[in-house]
């Protein structure tokens, strides 16, 4: 059976596929007493157990050890679909829960190698509780400040995507996975089978990436070692990467952050970071990855969080992307780097549809809460709220070639009821050159192509307005 290009995997296969050799370690399983037939004495449920282990090897559905993932530890917590369909039940539960104690108690990210089907009929809703208890276990990971990544092997359906996989910080597949709530044996006979794909959970916003059996181990260590091994310094601002010399003028700071080929943000990350990954998807059924480029990056062997405009109108699933980074960033102690470059949020019908508002809101209060530090750069177009809300307070720097603005001259001079030929004027009138912002305090300093940072101080109390 297909699980994308590499097969229905084992237990023991998908965690050889991903571990270093000869590190993984099985840990102690609790021991259950369970009566003739299960917890609800459902005639056959003991042949079937022994029938499943007697096929895979296996005493339950999921294996659970520690092992080093391209030299990263981490506790792994592999599903074996062949016993049972990879169900949840009671003892299940009792390795996973052990799983999550077990991280949390030596400090270690959680790795769940997902491929379920849901809950186990024969144990009823004995075997669904254990969704509650596997939430609570990955609550309590996250509130110690430990990063879960889950993949998604073929098929991952029902409660099993719900907590395990869904409920991860990071979420991987493997290419042509079955990902969905409904299983195939419960959805809508008229559904579009395509919506239960990885595939399609990425483009919903639902996932981060698929990623290829061949490609899974470095990718995963990646992942691992980034969340891991975070900076202990706040983000540098980037050097600049287009032009040079002061805008004379409001409006040539325009004409220059709206040139074509002026840098954007795909540039300046590939400038800053050796490598990186990408976190993709609102998590609510949306995803803008022409507008808002959000992942991690390696900066001096360092982990560093990025959320980058990339010069369009960004869409309310890039702000609330944005938002879920920072979160993580802040849970996991990362330092942030984001990059300013709109000409301000997108604001046509769909984008109210889809809560324009209160995605920026969203990312507005994250940013004002978080406690470890984020470093702002505008890069280019500076438009109003839609790029403010990216926009550290007190520790933002701008580019010669860019410009920040209380609204695009354009739009400023329609609301000051002024012909469209004043544009020009207004946007000498709004201050909008990155020296006026120095002046203003909006901003701290202005950056050149050496990354050198004229500074002046952060201003005391709230930022200008």
């Amino acid at each position: 059976m297909p699980e994308g290009t590499a097969g229905r995997l084992s237990a023991r296969r998908i965690l050889g596929l991903v571990t270093d050799p000869d590190t993984f370690t099985e840990l102690p399983y609790p021991t259950r007493q369970s009566r003739p037939d299960g917890p609800l004495a459902w005639q056959g449920y003991d042949a079937s157990r022994a029938r499943a282990a007697e096929r895979t090897g296996e005493e339950e559905s999921v294996v659970v050890g520690t092992a080093r993932v391209e030299g990263t530890a981490a506790v792994l917590i592999a599903f074996e679909f062949g016993f049972l369909g990879g169900s949840l039940g009671e003892r299940t539960g009792d390795r996973l829960e052990a799983a999550y104690v077990h991280a949390r108690a030596h400090r270690l990210p959680v790795v769940p190698l997902v491929a379920t089907g849901g809950s186990r009929m024969q144990e009823g809703m004995l075997a669904l509780s254990q969704l509650q208890r596997v939430a609570r276990q990955s609550a309590l990971t996250r509130e110690a400040g430990l990063p879960q990544i889950a993949v998604l092997r073929d098929p991952t359906t029902g409660g099993g995507w719900a907590t395990l996989g869904a409920g991860a910080d990071v979420v991987l597949a493997l290419p042509g996975a079955q990902v969905g709530f409904a299983g195939s044996r419960v959805r809508p006979p008229d559904a579009d089978p395509a919506a239960y794909t990885a595939e399609a959970q990425v483009a919903a916003g639902s996932a981060d990436a698929v990623v290829s059996a061949e490609e899974l181990k470095p990718v995963l260590g990646l992942w691992l070692r980034l969340l891991t091994t975070p900076a202990t310094a706040p983000a540098d601002p980037p050097p600049a990467l287009g032009g040079s010399g002061l805008p004379t003028t409001g409006w040539e700071a325009v004409q220059r952050a709206r040139a074509p080929r002026r840098p954007r943000a795909e540039a300046y990350l590939d400038a800053y970071f050796s490598r990186r990954v990408a976190l993709s998807g609102d998590r609510c059924g949306g995803a803008d990855p022409g507008g808002m480029l959000c992942g991690f990056g390696e900066r001096d062997g360092r982990g560093v969080a990025f959320a980058a405009q990339t010069g369009t109108a960004t869409r309310p699933a890039g702000y609330r992307t944005a938002a879920r980074l920072i979160r993580l960033a802040d849970r996991l102690d990362i330092p942030v780097l984001t990059l300013v470059d709109t000409p301000g949020a997108a604001n046509d019908a769909e984008a109210e549809r889809q809560g324009a508002g209160a995605a920026i809101a969203e990312l507005f209060a994250e940013v004002a809460a978080a406690r470890t530090p984020i470093t702002t750069l505008v890069i280019g177009e500076g438009g109003s709220g839609g790029a403010l809300a990216l926009a550290a307070p007190h520790n933002t720097w701008a580019t010669p070639d860019s410009y920040f603005s209380v609204i695009a001259p354009e739009p400023a001079t329609a609301i000051l009821k002024r012909p469209p030929e004043e544009a020009e004027a207004t946007a000498a009138q709004l201050r909008i050159r990155p020296q006026d912002l120095v002046e203003l305090g909006v901003i701290r300093g202005i950056v050149d192509h050496h990354g050198n940072t004229p500074t002046t101080p952060p201003p005391p109390g709230p930022r200008p307005g």
